[in-house]
Parts: structure tokens; C-alpha cells; sequence
């Protein structure tokens, strides 16, 4: 005599197959999705990503700060006053001091902090 164990959910995966609550299922008898793809790590992110709708713009902050850093001079070009560039420059310098010490989301950063007197010296080198 065979004895087996029935846990709660198999119970219940069982109870349910039997009121047949799983047929007709969507997508019932097609292959999975990404059958056959190479398996990817992250999957599950792109996929909440892609069932949020959230797929374009999303990047994670220490990406969102590079990208930022490397727009630096357009981003600068546009403000009008030195004050106004300098309070952005420690501000960007604070955020990527906080990056390079692993308070912000993402993978890690290692920029250097961007020198206030030179960005200011190409803001004005670049004013009409």
C-alpha cells in the first residue's frame, strides 16, 4: 500500500482541475511566449515593465545620473545666470557622491565630481 502526501495547494490545483476552473484558458494549447528564446536573468523585470506599460523612459537613477552628466554642458547652456549653474553643478556633484557610495538605485557609478569653476568657465565661453 502506496501512501502519498497531498499538500494544500496540490489540494487545491487538484479540487480546482476537477470544476474544471482551468479550461478554456487563454491561450490554452500555444507554446509559452518566449519559448525557444535564450534565457534571459532580468525577465521578469522587462516583463512588469512591459504589463505596466512602463517599458520607454524607465532607467534606473544611477543611469538616469549618467545620462544627466553626460548632457551636462546642453543642460547648462540653457540657464541664465552663474549662480544658476554653479547650484546645479553641486547638486549634480551631491547626487553623484551619493551614487558613488551606493545610496542610489542602480547599477554602480563611478563618475568624478564635475569641477564648478571649469563648467562655469565653458558656460560662459559658449554664451552668445
Amino acid at each position: 500500500m502506496t501512501h502519498w502526501y497531498e499538500s494544500s495547494i496540490d489540494r487545491q490545483l487538484r479540487e480546482a482541475t476537477e470544476r474544471g476552473e482551468f479550461d478554456n484558458l487563454a491561450g490554452a494549447g500555444r507554446p509559452l511566449r518566449d519559448h525557444g528564446r535564450e534565457y534571459d536573468e532580468d525577465w521578469w523585470v522587462k516583463d512588469w515593465l512591459e504589463r505596466e506599460g512602463a517599458t520607454a523612459g524607465v532607467i534606473p537613477p544611477t543611469l538616469a545620473l549618467r545620462r544627466e552628466v553626460e548632457e551636462l554642458e546642453t543642460r547648462v547652456d540653457r540657464m541664465s545666470a552663474e549662480r544658476e549653474v554653479r547650484d546645479y553643478v553641486a547638486e549634480v556633484n551631491e547626487r553623484i557622491r551619493r551614487a558613488r557610495v551606493g545610496l542610489m538605485d542602480g547599477p554602480p557609478v563611478l563618475l568624478p565630481p564635475r569641477d564648478a569653476d571649469e563648467v562655469v568657465s565653458g558656460w560662459r565661453e559658449r554664451r552668445p
